[in-house]
């Protein structure tokens, strides 16, 4: 069966979804995306990932190019006409077509994109064994809050953690603090339980998910400094673990070869995935 995007006001094959070769977001990565996660066939926690997503057009002054309202209707059309459950949806919006100029065109309307596809959620050995990370520095550019589509210090990170058999980078700033990964944020618990991540700023993406589970540790009553964490804490840490749209939470045993903690999944990470998907489901 053929996927169905939606593009420019058309529900199309996804293999026939097409941008013109003067789109910004092609030319210059003038654009910003998300990922929506999709539990059930609903929508969870929309209203964070749109607001994320409003937040992320204003930086860039890019027009938005439908009303709320009519972008959660082609979200949930995009989900019904591919028939999926458990799925993401990808919005991307670019600034649109003009002819290549670095200036902000005038005149012109934005482009949308929206398509879906199924996830694969962590196999079970994983879930078991816990991840392996590496730390590489952090290369990408001064506004990592905003989601924006111009992602090759990402790319380039992924892959490095590819080719060294990790499953994830976490990327280390000038001062040498983790900063988040390469498409996931970033916590350790400390030798006393305390759990850590970095505050909101402009170092890192607002992640959804990890807005969620923040709310968790507070209902669950758990110790948490937002702060940041340098590789040698991330090292001695009790517990790590990432969390993402597609992962949820995901624990981490091993740091650049070295194990975290025991070297297995801790007790705070399984919790803390428990009580998420749990609220995902009923969000």
């Amino acid at each position: 069966m053929s996927r169905i995007a939606y593009i420019n006001g058309r529900y199309v094959p996804k293999s026939h979804a097409q941008v013109a070769v003067e789109d910004r977001g092609y030319l210059f990565s003038d654009g910003v995306y998300d990922v929506l996660p999709v539990h059930g066939g609903k929508l969870a926690f929309a209203e964070r990932y749109l607001d994320r997503l409003d937040r992320s057009l204003g930086e860039l002054r890019i027009e938005k190019p439908m009303s709320r309202a009519a972008l959660l209707h082609v979200m949930n059309e995009v989900i019904r006409r591919n028939h999926l459950r458990n799925c993401s949806v990808y919005v991307q919006v670019t600034r649109g077509v003009a002819p290549r100029d670095h200036k902000f065109p005038k005149g012109v309307k934005p482009s949308l994109l929206v398509m879906a596809r199924t996830w694969k959620a962590p196999p079970p050995d994983l879930l078991a064994k816990g991840a392996a990370v590496i730390t590489v520095p952090d290369q990408r550019w001064a506004r990592r809050d905003i989601k924006c589509i111009s992602l090759v210090a990402n790319v380039l990170a992924k892959q490095a953690a590819a080719e060294q058999g990790a499953l994830e980078a976490w990327l280390i700033d000038n001062d040498g603090m983790v900063t988040e990964g390469s498409s996931t944020s970033a916590w350790i618990a400390t030798p006393k339980g305390e759990l850590v991540t970095r505050p909101n700023g402009t170092e890192i993406l607002p992640g959804i998910t990890r807005s969620v589970v923040l709310d968790v540790v507070r209902d669950l009553g758990l110790t948490l400094q937002l702060r940041p964490f340098s590789r040698e804490e991330a090292y001695a840490a009790r517990e790590a673990f990432l969390t993402s749209t597609s992962s949820f939470v995901l624990p981490i045993t091993r740091i650049d070869g070295k194990p975290v903690g025991e070297g297995k999944p801790g007790p705070i990470a399984a919790r803390l995935r428990e009580a998420y998907v749990k609220a995902a489901h009923h969000a």
